[in-house]
């Protein structure tokens, strides 16, 4: 391959996108293998007021049958949440969001093959979750707010999800100041690793995301997009979740948020050419597609 020959494939190295490392994720009795190919996370909210998808899953049975048809349509994980946490969205108590993730679980217990992550902050919910068969902890205060989460996840052995992040929900944008959002986020999230090191929670079971959405503007969010292959020097493996979130309405106007998966599908591509290990997606059949279509390109490009 001659990289002056515009007839050539395109070298992606050029672009500063170094081939993806692969690593092999502890998590309680098992192992999730990352970089041969990109993971698809199906997300699984079981909340009244999602943005995305609010009160299409609050019955247990539906949200379970869900989970199932996300597996089939071939997600590689489930992540499942009884919390909103959009901008601007109240907290609530952990009794509530155990109410609300118990059953679920309990009826995905022995059904569902591949690994469930749960989306909490709450140590008393993680600890609910990985005792009905959560692998995963996904984190969007990357310990930050609850400070019994990182012994819940050191004793289980669950692999952890480390999420970029300022403030609760619903102040969340006073903070989106950045001078260099790439290098800010790259730097506090690697501050948050050490802290789960030393909370007895070893690298080799974090994962990071770089939040996109979360304590971010849309020109935040678009330029950490572009910015992904600096959180490889973080050296764990990278989760995006660009998925329908209000920073593509900057792009595209006004739409609805089950309107914005032409949007979310250029996000996702993006997102795998760039070197996310994992992302995580609401509509997975569409996007098992696209994430196909972007690892057959970066194969083919030679990373």
């Amino acid at each position: 391959m001659n990289p002056t020959d515009p007839l050539s494939p395109i070298n992606l190295r050029q672009f500063g996108i170094a081939p993806r490392a692969r690593f092999l994720v502890p998590m309680g009795d098992g192992q999730l293998e990352l970089g041969r190919r990109t993971l698809v996370m199906g997300v699984l909210n079981v909340t009244p007021d999602s943005f995305a998808d609010g009160g299409r899953f609050v019955d247990p049975s539906q949200a379970a049958d869900a989970a199932l048809a996300m597996e089939a349509a071939g997600a590689d994980l489930i992540d499942i949440g009884g919390e909103s946490t959009r901008p601007g969205a109240d907290a609530v108590g952990a009794d509530e969001e155990r109410g609300r993730v118990e059953p679920v679980l309990e009826r995905l217990f022995g059904r569902l093959k591949v690994p469930i992550s749960i989306d909490t902050y709450k140590a008393i919910v993680a600890q609910a979750a990985i005792d009905r068969g959560a692998a995963i902890v996904n984190d969007i205060s990357a310990l930050e707010y609850d400070p019994g989460l990182a012994s819940v996840v050191a004793r289980s052995r669950a692999a952890l999800i480390l999420m970029h992040n300022r403030g609760r929900s619903r102040e969340m944008y006073r903070a989106a100041k950045y001078g260099d959002v790439v290098g800010e986020v790259t730097g506090e999230l690697e501050a948050r690793v050490h802290a789960a090191a030393a909370a007895g929670i070893p690298p080799e079971r974090v994962i990071v995301d770089p939040g996109i959405g979360f304590a971010k503007r849309a020109e935040h969010s678009l330029t950490m997009l572009a910015g992904l292959p600096a959180l490889a020097r973080l050296g764990c493996p990278v989760l995006v979740g660009p998925s329908r979130k209000s920073f593509l309405k900057a792009v595209v106007g006004e739409r609805a948020t089950g309107e914005r998966e032409w949007a979310t599908a250029a996000a996702v591509t993006a997102s795998v050419l760039l070197g996310a290990h994992i992302v995580r997606v609401h509509g997975v059949a569409e996007m098992i597609d696209v994430v196909r279509t972007a690892d057959a390109i970066r194969q083919a490009a030679g990373t």
